[in-house]
C-alpha cells in the first residue's frame, strides 16, 4: 500500500503511527514534493469512488485565491478541478491510502486507516 502524506499534518503522522503499530508494509509518498500527475489523481479518484471536489481542501489560501468555492461541481468542470489539484497539491485532502486490493481511502481517522489495513 502507499500513503500520500504531508509530514507537517497531525492526521498523517497519526496514520503512520497506526500503520507502524500494525506492522503494515507501506510506501510513503510526500505528495507536496512528489506531486501526483493528473492521471494519478484520476486513478486515485477512481479507487476512492469520489470526485475531485470531494478531496479538495477548500479552506487553503490557494483555494480562496482560485475561487474554488464558486466552481461548479459537475462532469463539465471535473478536469478543471483535477488540474487545480495537480498544480496545487496542497489542495489534496490527506492522508490518502491506496490499499492492496485496488481501492483507496481518505484516512483522516483511525477507523479509516484500519479499513485500509483490512483490504
Amino acid at each position: 500500500m502507499e500513503i500520500w502524506i504531508n509530514p507537517a499534518c497531525s492526521k498523517c503522522r497519526s496514520a503512520l503511527d497506526l500503520l507502524d503499530a500494525e506492522g503494515a508494509d507501506y510506501t510513503v509518498r510526500r505528495y507536496l514534493e512528489d506531486v501526483p500527475s493528473q492521471d494519478e489523481i484520476r486513478e486515485v479518484l477512481d479507487r476512492l469512488g469520489l470526485e475531485p471536489w470531494d478531496i479538495t481542501r477548500t479552506r487553503e489560501a490557494v483555494a480562496r485565491e482560485l475561487g474554488i468555492e464558486e466552481w461548479a461541481r459537475d462532469a463539465g468542470t471535473r478536469d478543471r478541478w483535477i488540474t487545480a489539484l495537480a498544480e496545487h497539491p496542497e489542495l489534496i485532502q490527506r492522508p490518502i491510502i491506496t490499499a492492496d486490493d485496488g481501492t483507496a481511502v481518505v484516512a483522516r481517522t483511525q477507523d479509516a486507516v484500519r479499513d485500509a489495513l483490512s483490504r
